[in-house]
């Protein structure tokens, strides 16, 4: 699992201010222990999946979503659920999950409290890649 380190081109509004802010390296850490805290059994079958660590969705993203801000948005799912694919779909690229640092940070007052914002949100996008919708993750806790 790599977790990827990108920048994008979105600026917050004002009034989004983060308490606390980490490092780059720290919060690819922080994803990657999220991953690792998955059972093997699920992660096994995550190896065509990607996390990319972005500060925000970008203006289209928040646009198809129907957002007002990007500071809206933790993470974000894009692929095929496992639960979709069937033996002819054509191969697919790597499905990819997105986290969004300055989001996260944003809602957070603490660190630790930001370290159990990053599992939550890596584990409801893991989530979504096995077939998970918003509904189910809502009534388990994870929404």
């Amino acid at each position: 699992m790599n977790v990827i380190l990108k920048e994008a081109g979105v600026r917050g509004k004002a009034g989004w201010v983060a308490l606390m802010r980490f490092d780059a390296d720290t919060f690819a850490r922080l994803i990657e222990e999220a991953v690792q805290l998955l059972p093997e059994q699920f992660r096994r079958h995550m190896e065509n999946v990607t996390i990319d660590v972005q500060p925000l969705a970008d203006r289209e993203t928040c646009r198809d979503m129907g957002l007002k801000s990007p500071y809206q948005l933790l993470g974000l799912y894009r692929g095929v659920p496992l639960t979709e694919r069937h033996v002819e779909m054509p191969p697919a690229f790597p499905d990819c999950i997105e986290i969004y640092q300055k989001a996260i940070e944003a809602v957070c007052d603490d660190e630790g409290e930001a370290i159990e914002e990053i599992r939550t949100t890596v584990l409801h996008e893991v989530a979504h890649f096995f077939g998970f919708n918003d509904d189910q993750l809502e009534e388990m806790g994870y929404g």
